[in-house]
């Protein structure tokens, strides 16, 4: 039942599998390895570019990384400074505090004494005026006599010649 021979059956066997791989080298083969070599360029131009990427994202957050640590100390330096204006104005605050007081008590100091002053010459002219008072009502008690006026006289006299 074998119509064909099996040597004719290899022959043409290689004939056609030569003719098909001439064939697809002539018409498939190149445009098969160009699609293939497009695919391989655009893959390693997305790995470049995400490797592009990476390093750009490295680059960034360095850089944040950079601008949170200057921001930081940017900060702390705002914050010592604003402790150094505080504690200096609370002192400003004290030192004045301390000389107004310190005025204030020199301005009672010498009200004080100003009164003082002037209460004790007054209190010397109330002396003053009720001893000369009662040295009038004792003269007048003592002059309204004829005999009492003599003896004062006479007293006085003994007074002024002995001293």
């Amino acid at each position: 039942m074998n119509l064909v021979a099996p040597e004719s059956l290899v022959f043409w066997t290689t004939i056609i599998f030569v003719a098909l791989i001439f064939l697809l080298k002539k018409v498939a083969w190149k445009p098969i390895l160009g699609a293939v070599k497009e695919r391989e360029d655009s893959i390693n131009k997305a790995l470049e570019s995400a490797e592009n990427a990476r390093k750009e994202i490295q680059n960034l957050t360095a850089d944040n990384e950079r601008i949170l640590k200057e921001a930081r100390a940017e900060r702390d330096i705002m914050l010592k400074e604003a402790r150094e204006i505080k504690e200096s104005m609370i002192t400003e605050a004290k030192d004045e505090a301390i000389a107004q007081a310190a005025k204030v008590i020199e301005q009672a100091k010498a009200t004080i004494e100003s009164e003082k002053h002037a209460a004790i010459a007054e209190l010397k002219n109330q002396v003053a005026e009720l001893s000369i008072g009662i040295a009038e009502k004792v003269v007048r008690g003592e002059l309204a006599d004829k005999n009492k006026q003599i003896k004062l006289v006479e007293d006085m006299l003994k007074e002024v010649t002995i001293s």
